[in-house]
């Protein structure tokens, strides 16, 4: 499951790969046509080809971010607005050229503009904002199937084509509006990245072991978990199933909270916990459950970092400044289970780990949550 999103962004590679190489050889070998059907077909065929482009450009740089072969953080070039603005009438006029019969090599050069705007865009989106990217792509690769089912004349690969496209652009809406992001500013790139200098953050972040984790849990009456990606790279699940059911047996209030864009796909959270045969009832959305939090005995964090960043309110220079999190800092104890004192994914301090009711549980997450259950009987 860890390597889903990379997966699922090389796949949307191959399928957008798909859409050029058809278009380019119906561009080939397109026979005598009536001149109406000749105009819907070379409209078909450079369409195809520039979302197909995109797609596929755009896919290769996701899956190098997200398997952590490139940097997460924005590429952000000087006027790169100006840049896709100026790429995108550049394909425009080549389409013109290309429906007044210049010839194929209009096409092919809208290809390798189009290669650009794909690999741009992704390049200039910050880590933080890489699920909606994923969605993004899903939603790209629907459209190019849905031109290559016009070129082939399919009308099931017409339809699913169009399906996938239109969920996907649902989906990714849906996610920006939980992020409290602009749609139109996360595709663009650049979003997410810092206006000025970050806060200072005072303290310093505090150890603890199983020991006291445990004899913490056991004084406690309500705990929340709020599963990150973290503990799906340690495939930590089972364990934490197991955690919640022998925490549940002492007579414990157990629930989960899940941030909308937590992990790196859509729904990556709930996957897991259901694969580990966590109860669906136990499980809350952030809206759900925040308000809930300031009540809450302890809090255990499980290689989660954004989503539960106060800078996002705080600090308005912060990449993710704005962004709706789950508001972990306001219970009475907080265990944040991590590898190390790194910034994470996206590279973004989190002044969480440095509060006075915070405590960093080290180590992995799998190996430290078996720790911790021998503690718990």
């Amino acid at each position: 499951m860890t390597g889903m999103p990379e997966l699922v962004a090389a796949l949307h590679c191959f399928v957008g790969l798909a859409a050029v190489l058809i278009g380019i050889n119906s561009d080939l070998t397109v026979g005598d046509l009536p001149s109406a059907e000749l105009v819907i077909h070379e409209i078909e065929v450079f369409i195809g080809v520039f979302i197909g482009a995109i797609t596929f450009t755009g896919s290769i740089i996701a899956y190098g971010k997200l398997a952590g072969k490139l940097d997460g953080k924005a590429l952000i070039l000087p006027s790169r607005h100006l840049l896709n603005l100026a790429l995108l009438v550049a394909s425009f006029i080549l389409l013109i050229m290309y429906m007044n019969h210049a010839g194929s090599w209009t096409l092919y050069l809208m290809t390798l503009i189009a290669f650009v705007i794909g690999a741009h865009l992704v390049l200039a989106i910050g880590g933080a904002d890489m699920p909606v990217v994923v969605s993004m792509l899903n939603s790209y690769s629907g459209w190019a199937a849905a031109a290559t089912g016009f070129l082939l004349g399919n009308d099931l690969l017409i339809v699913t084509g169009a399906l996938v496209g239109s969920s996907g652009a649902i989906l990714s809406y849906i996610m920006c509006k939980a992020m409290n992001r602009h749609f139109l500013s996360v595709i663009l790139g650049g979003f997410g990245t810092p206006t000025g200098p970050a806060m200072d953050i005072e303290g310093e972040q505090i150890a603890i072991d199983a020991d006291n984790v445990a004899a913490a849990l056991e004084d406690a009456e309500d705990i929340v978990i709020v599963p990150g990606y973290g503990m799906a790279v340690a495939q930590a699940q089972q364990s934490v199933s197991e955690l919640t059911r022998r925490l549940q047996s002492m007579g414990k209030k157990v629930r989960f909270a899940i941030h909308p864009v937590a992990g790196r796909l859509p729904g990556h959270m709930n996957v897991l916990l259901a694969e580990a045969k966590v109860p669906y009832d136990i499980v809350f959305e952030m809206d759900e459950i925040n308000d809930d939090l300031p009540d809450v005995d302890v809090v255990i964090v499980i290689g989660s970092n954004d989503i539960v960043n106060p800078a996002a309110q705080d600090d308005p220079n912060s990449p993710i400044a704005g962004m709706p999190v789950l508001e972990v800092w306001k219970a009475k104890q907080v265990f944040v289970s991590k590898r190390g004192q790194g910034t994470g994914y996206s590279g973004i301090e989190n002044p969480l780990f440095f509060k006075e009711n915070t405590r960093m549980f080290y180590g992995d997450a799998k190996a430290s949550l078996d720790m911790l259950l021998q503690k718990i009987t």
